[in-house]
C-alpha cells in the first residue's frame, strides 16, 4: 500500500479537471495516510484519475482523530465500473457516486445503520441504481445514516448508527450533520465524491446540504423510484441528489429520475421527466415574481442578515420579491405524524417481507425485538420510542383521514394557495440554522423556528437548498420550493440565485469549531 500511495503522488499535484458547468473540480489529496481502498488500481484516462483522487481523500479524511464516519463501505471494484461507464458516452461519463445505506446495490449490504440489517446482502439494485449504473455513474460506496432514517425515536441524535457511528460535519467536526442523509451530506462536502444519492421523508436531504453547505434537491415524489430503498412513508419518501452545484445535482437527477412500474407513484415520471441539467447556465431570477415566507425566518438576527443579503442578491438579478406571511397549523404535524407511524409499520413489513432468504427481521415487531436483546449496541444513546408507537398506529379509517388532512394543508391550502394567491412561482426562506453541537446524551438541539421544509415534504413537492452563506464559518442553506412537477423551474431559479449570491461559502476545515475573530479596532 505504500508503494502504491508513493506511486500516486505525483498526480495528487497535477493540475484541475475542468469544471463540467458544476463543481468537479480535482480535490486536494494528503498521502500521509493508507492509500486507495481495494479496487482501485492505477488510473489510465482522466476519469480514472479522477475518481482515484477521491478514493484517496475518502480515505484518507473519513478516518482519525478528525476523521467524519461518513462512509460505511467502499465498493470493491470502484476502478472496474469507471472503466465500464467509460466504455461508450453517457450522461456521468465515470463519475463517482456515493449513496445512502438505505438504498440496495447489488454488491454491499443495505443495512439503513442498524445491526439487524448489517449483513443484509441482497444482491439487488435499486432501479434508481440501475439508472445510475446505465448512465455512466460509479457507485463509489455506501455513507452513514442516522439509523433507520431516523424514525427510530423521538429523542434521536441524528448522524448517529449503529453501524457507522456518529458523523460528523467537516466545516465542524463537534457539530451535527443533521439526518438522516448526514453522511451523503459530509461526503460531499468533504469532497470524497463527485456527488452522492440521499433520501428524505422530512428534511433528510434538505437538512444534512443546508448544515454541510452543499447543494440537495428533494425532487417530485414519484420522479424517482422507492423500490429496494429501506421505506419510511410511501406518501413521503423520495431519494434525491447531493452535490456541490445545482447544475451537478440536475445532471444526477436527470441520470437516477423515470417509472419503475413496481412504484405506482412514480407512473407520470417518464413524461415528466426533462432533461434537468439544460438550460440552468442561461437560468434567469428576471422577472421572476418569488414568494419571501417572511414568518418563517426565524429569530435569530445573523440567519435574518444572511437571508437579506441573499434577497438583495435576487433583487439586483431581477427578481421580484413578494413578502408572504404565513405560518403553517399544527393540526397539519399531527397528521403528518400520525401518517408516517402508520405507514412505515406496513411498508417495513412489506419491505422486510420482501428481501432474499429467510434469515434477520420480517417485521417491524421483528425489528423491535431485535433492539430489545441488542440494546447495549443498539439503545444506549436512545431508545424506539417511534418504532413502538408505529406498531400500535393500525386505525386505517385514522390514517387516511390524516393523511387527506396533512396532504390539503401542505399543498392544496399550502404552497397551491400561496403561489396563486400571491401570483408567485416559488417561495423562498432560509432552510435551517447553523449546525448544533452533536450531543448523543440529550439528543439534538436545532432550532425548529427557521424554516418551511416540511410544506414541501408532505405535500410531495420539489424542495432545492443552495449555500447562501456562513453564520460564524458555519453553513446555512437558503430554500427555494415550487408546485408538483416544477422540478426543473426550482432547479433554474437555484442556479440562477448560485451566480448571483454575493455571501462568502465557507470550506470545510475538519476542525473543531471556534468563533470567528472580531476585527482589530
Amino acid at each position: 500500500m505504500k508503494h502504491i500511495a508513493l506511486s500516486f503522488a505525483l498526480l495528487a499535484t497535477a493540475s484541475p479537471l475542468a469544471a463540467q458547468e458544476g463543481q468537479d473540480e480535482q480535490p486536494t489529496v494528503r498521502l500521509e495516510m493508507p492509500g486507495p481502498p481495494p479496487g482501485v488500481e492505477a488510473p489510465q484516462d482522466e476519469a480514472e484519475r479522477r475518481t482515484l483522487l477521491y478514493a484517496i481523500r475518502a480515505r484518507n479524511l473519513d478516518n482519525g482523530p478528525n476523521g467524519l464516519n461518513s462512509i460505511i463501505a467502499f465498493a470493491p471494484d470502484i476502478t472496474a465500473q469507471t472503466r465500464a461507464a467509460r466504455a461508450q458516452p453517457t450522461l456521468l461519463a465515470g463519475r463517482p457516486v456515493l449513496v445512502k445505506d438505505n438504498i440496495e446495490t447489488r454488491e454491499l449490504p443495505t443495512s439503513a445503520g442498524s445491526l439487524a440489517l448489517a449483513e443484509s446482502m441482497t444482491g439487488r439494485d435499486a432501479p434508481l441504481i440501475a439508472r445510475l449504473r446505465a448512465a455512466g455513474g460509479v457507485m463509489m460506496g455506501k455513507t452513514n445514516l442516522s439509523e433507520w432514517a431516523n424514525i427510530r425515536d423521538d429523542n434521536s441524535t441524528s448522524g448517529w448508527s449503529a453501524v457507522g457511528g456518529l458523523t460528523r460535519n467537516p466545516h465542524a467536526i463537534d457539530r451535527n450533520t443533521c439526518g438522516s442523509s448526514s453522511g451523503s451530506g459530509a461526503a460531499v462536502a468533504a469532497q470524497f465524491a463527485w456527488a452522492a444519492i440521499g433520501t428524505e421523508t422530512d428534511g433528510s436531504i434538505t437538512c444534512p446540504a443546508s448544515v454541510n453547505g452543499i447543494v440537495g434537491f428533494k425532487p417530485t415524489v414519484g420522479m424517482v423510484s422507492r423500490t429496494h430503498v429501506v421505506p419510511i412513508s410511501h406518501s413521503q419518501d423520495t431519494a434525491g441528489p447531493m452535490a456541490r452545484s445545482v447544475y451537478d445535482a440536475a445532471l444526477l437527477l436527470e441520470a437516477i429520475a423515470g417509472s419503475d412500474p413496481a412504484d405506482p407513484a412514480t407512473a407520470e415520471a417518464d413524461e415528466r421527466k426533462v432533461p434537468f441539467s439544460q438550460g440552468l447556465r442561461d437560468a434567469s431570477l428576471q422577472g421572476v415574481r418569488i414568494g419571501v415566507l417572511v414568518n418563517q425566518i426565524g429569530s435569530r438576527d445573523d440567519v435574518r442578515a444572511l437571508f437579506e443579503q441573499a434577497l438583495d442578491d435576487m433583487r439586483r438579478a431581477g427578481a421580484e420579491l413578494v413578502e408572504i406571511e404565513y405560518d403553517p397549523q399544527g393540526e397539519m404535524f399531527g397528521a403528518e405524524l400520525t401518517v408516517l407511524l402508520y405507514e412505515l409499520r406496513t411498508a417495513m413489513d412489506a419491505y422486510l417481507a420482501s428481501r432474499p432468504g429467510t434469515d434477520g427481521p420480517r417485521s417491524l415487531a421483528d425489528l423491535v425485538a431485535f433492539n430489545e436483546a441488542n440494546a447495549d449496541a443498539e439503545m444506549r444513546w436512545f431508545g424506539q420510542s417511534l418504532f413502538e408507537r408505529a406498531l400500535e398506529t393500525t386505525d386505517q379509517a385514522a390514517y387516511e383521514e390524516a393523511r387527506a388532512t396533512s396532504l390539503r394543508l401542505a399543498g392544496e391550502e399550502g404552497i397551491d394557495r400561496l403561489l396563486r394567491e400571491n401570483n408567485v412561482s416559488l417561495l423562498v426562506v432560509p432552510t435551517r440554522g447553523p449546525a448544533w453541537v452533536s450531543d448523543l446524551v440529550n439528543g439534538d438541539n436545532f432550532n425548529g423556528s427557521i424554516g418551511a421544509g416540511s410544506l414541501a415534504a408532505i405535500a410531495g413537492y420539489p424542495h432545492l437548498t443552495v449555500p447562501m452563506g456562513a453564520v460564524e464559518r458555519l453553513p446555512v442553506g437558503i430554500s427555494f420550493m415550487g408546485a408538483q412537477w416544477q422540478d426543473h423551474a426550482v432547479l433554474k431559479a437555484g442556479a440562477a440565485f448560485e451566480r448571483a449570491r454575493t455571501a462568502e461559502v465557507p470550506k470545510p476545515n475538519f476542525q473543531l469549531w471556534e468563533p470567528e475573530a472580531l476585527p482589530a479596532d
